[in-house]
């Protein structure tokens, strides 16, 4: 059981929470939801005594081993990547380096024998003899083919990197594992095997921040909410929570509403009779009570949503892009060949596909970041597109603030002008000139999201637009992207994102294109390839 007793937290003069007292069960899959900002990570490093609280207690068995997914992928560059798995039980990597290290001796003596032996004991104590395996269980499961198993982390982008730390963090099996959004660049197949290695093989207490409603709803157990300055403990997945927070803030708004008219009346009565000497006694006794009486508080929720505004420069041409017999890859080998397709004004085109397949690359092609091994894209008159990278880093200069970068990407605006995009985007006066290396990941979303809305533009390039963002974000976003009067082509692992948005599918499979002139409903029932449902990842797996 992890104990909060009365604890608080602050980041600077921001309060995050306050009084915080909670029991929280072993065993059970504890979901953190909240706006960004509110201090979901902090309450994980919290957890993981990487941060200690402005006051109160944090009371953890010292018998508890804690697991926390790292974000420092740039670390391992020069280790094999089945050894950054098994560097997860420190341990038991201690153990067979010494051991290993001492086997290569030259003068090998009894000591190192009595110690080599007892290194084997840890090494048997620890799972070392079945480590490999258990390892490329994880490696393989999390997407990282058998083939670059024993390769130096170096070879990997910076997606997969944090594929391998979270592999790391599984093959722990610690009695807490604190995972900070692990649906981060991953796939939907993917996804799909962490949900069940969760739900039904890893036996500890688990802790995480994601954005992936379903994710969420497939996993939690219990729902820890910080708003309002509280953290407070809901049973059930996040549908229970919306309900039961819905219904918690009414009944407190009508306990209030029912408190101020009762109030209302006895001050009317203090008013019309206080002067009344038969009546004076009785007014004198309802101010009494008027002053004893305590009103609840109904603070404004810390949540909320950007105000996204994409507006076209004007209509495009009729055929936005005309696609034939695209073909891209590196070195080689093509990650697709022979895809053809066009998109028409107005379409909401999904770009579909399996793990690899190469749907960034094919969104980066169409940019012209890439240059085609094969093939031609033509775009077609008074065509606009406006690009967001699922690696906001690609399009960032990291030697600015926010403020900065945004003024000098978009120069026909003023200061005022961005400052104003920036607010949209939630971010506040301060926040407008914090460094972008400081920026977390919804920020830079955020940040990006608000050069977008200053461009000229009437198509929108989206590559996993929801990465980072919080549910009110995401939401914020479709009913945006629903109204949006021009050409939408994008990428999504996000199921609900997906099936609200698409009007189009475009479906690789490394072998075909499907090019479905439809909504995703549609795709599914006809073509039947769904690769963002739990049916088709338990036969496809």
């Amino acid at each position: 059981m992890i104990s909060l007793k009365k604890v608080s937290m602050t980041y600077g003069p921001k309060v995050l929470f306050t009084d915080v007292t909670l029991n929280l069960a072993p065993k059970k899959r504890y979901a953190i939801a909240g706006a960004n900002g509110t201090g979901k990570s902090t309450l994980l490093r919290l957890l993981a005594n990487q941060e200690e609280t402005a006051a109160g207690d944090i009371t953890i068995s010292n018998s508890q081993t804690i697991g926390f997914l790292k974000q420092d992928q740039f670390v391992h560059e020069d280790s094999r990547i089945i050894d950054v798995v098994i560097q997860g039980k420190a341990e038991l990597w201690n153990a067979l380096q010494e051991r290993d290290s001492l086997y290569q001796k030259p003068d090998f003596s009894d000591e190192d024998g009595y110690r080599a032996g007892e290194l084997e004991e840890i090494i048997m104590d620890q799972g070392g003899y079945e480590a490999e395996p258990q390892a490329q269980k994880f490696l393989t499961g999390l997407g990282i083919p058998e083939s670059k198993h024993f390769e130096p982390m170096k070879i990997l982008s910076g997606g997969y990197k944090l594929r391998v730390l979270l592999a790391q963090s599984l093959f722990n099996d610690p009695d807490i594992l604190l995972l900070d959004e692990p649906t981060n660049h991953l796939d939907i197949l993917t996804i799909g095997w962490l949900e069940k290695y969760l739900i039904e093989e890893y036996q500890g207490t688990l802790y995480f921040i994601s954005h992936d409603r379903s994710f969420i709803n497939n996993l939690a157990t219990h729902v820890l909410d910080i708003d309002y300055g509280d953290i407070r403990m809901y049973t059930g997945n996040y549908i229970q929570f919306e309900k039961e927070k819905d219904l918690y803030a009414e009944q407190r708004k009508q306990e209030r509403l029912s408190i101020e008219a009762r109030v209302n009346d006895l001050k009317k009565f203090v008013e019309r009779f206080k002067a009344k000497a038969s009546k004076a006694s009785q007014a004198k006794s309802k101010e009494k009570l008027i002053d004893k009486m305590e009103m609840p508080d109904v603070e404004k929720s810390s949540r909320r949503a950007p105000k996204y505004d994409f507006k076209i420069i004007r209509p495009s041409a009729k055929r936005v892009l005309k696609v034939e017999n695209l073909g891209h890859g590196f070195g080689n080998t093509l990650l697709f060949d022979n895809v053809k397709f066009q998109i028409n004004r107005g379409d909401k085109a999904l770009i579909l596909g399996p793990n690899g397949i190469g749907k960034s690359t094919l969104i980066k092609t169409l940019m012209g970041i890439h240059t085609p091994k094969k093939g031609t894209i033509e775009w077609g008159d008074n065509c606009f597109p406006a690009y967001f990278s699922q690696d906001h880093h690609d399009q960032v200069n990291r030697s600015m603030n926010a403020l900065q970068w945004l003024e000098d990407q978009l120069r026909d605006k003023n200061e005022q002008g961005c400052r104003g995009l920036l607010a949209r985007m939630l971010f506040k006066s301060d926040e407008m000139t914090k460094p972008i290396p400081a920026l977390s990941g919804g920020e830079s979303a955020r940040l990006l999201f608000s050069r977008i809305c200053g461009e000229d533009h009437n198509i929108l390039v989206l590559d996993e637009p929801t990465n980072h963002l919080d549910l009110e974000s995401i939401q914020a976003l479709i009913d945006a992207l629903k109204t949006y009067p021009g050409t939408i082509i994008f990428v999504s692992h996000d199921r609900g994102f997906a099936s609200k948005l698409a009007s189009r599918v475009i479906a690789l499979d490394g072998k075909s294109v499907v090019n479905f002139n439809g909504n995703y409903k549609d795709y599914l029932k006809e073509v039947g390839d769904d690769y963002l449902s739990k049916e088709w990842l338990k036969t496809n797996q």
